[in-house]
């Protein structure tokens, strides 16, 4: 990412998250954290997941974004267990 997409236009962005990275698809001064909703600059974004394509404002947050789609990772296994069991 160079400072010329990071300047934007002062909106929100659109980025593509990568592996120690981000791509800019719309420029914007800022994204949206996915668990609080706050505003996060790009030049502070140091926190997102690649899998979900989801920014977030700090490492708490990352945290509980994680830990709530392990618990939904979980339900949707037994879920899909208690599925197969019925068709027994």
């Amino acid at each position: 990412m160079n400072r010329h997409e990071m300047s934007g236009r002062g909106g929100e962005a659109v980025l593509r998250y990568l592996d120690g990275d981000f791509q800019v698809v719309t420029p914007g001064a800022y994204v949206r954290c996915a668990i609080t909703e706050q505003a996060i600059p790009l030049g502070e974004l140091r926190y997102w997941s690649v899998d979900r394509q989801e920014p977030y404002l700090d490492a708490a947050a990352a945290k509980q974004a994680f830990d709530a789609n392990e618990g939904a990772a979980a339900s949707a296994s037994t879920d899909l267990t208690e599925s197969v069991r019925s068709k027994r």
